[in-house]
């Protein structure tokens, strides 16, 4: 069955930087595109980033353009989501995801706290 764990989070001051991963299993991950969404308390879950399936492709939300990169390695059926300069705003449960099967149905890993504090 597909998989998705995320690691790589915790507390880090503002301006700091933390690289989250999300190792993927269960689907044949080379093809898919995956994606990092967000969700911070009483907030809607929200999409980070996005990269293609081999990683010719990347998409940011303007909130973290310039901050996060996003990146895989279809060697491993890993992805990536590099943050940098982070900020209190940033604080949020992010959750690695993707689409899958012959239905594309969608998958969600169980999240990984990131918490930007002094």
């Amino acid at each position: 069955q597909v998989q998705l764990v995320e690691s790589g989070g915790g507390l880090v001051q503002p301006g700091g930087s933390l690289r989250l991963s999300c190792a993927a299993s269960g689907f044949t991950f080379s093809s898919a595109a995956m994606k990092w969404y967000r969700q911070a308390p009483g907030k809607e879950r929200e999409l980070v980033a996005a990269i293609g399936s081999i990683g010719a492709y990347t998409n940011y939300a303007n909130s973290v353009k310039g901050r996060f990169t996003i990146s895989r390695d279809n060697a491993k059926n890993t992805v990536y989501l590099q943050m940098n300069s982070l900020k209190p705003e940033d604080t949020a449960v992010y959750y690695c995801n993707t689409r899958a099967g012959t239905a594309s149905s969608n998958y969600w890993g169980q999240g990984t706290q990131v918490t930007v504090s002094s």
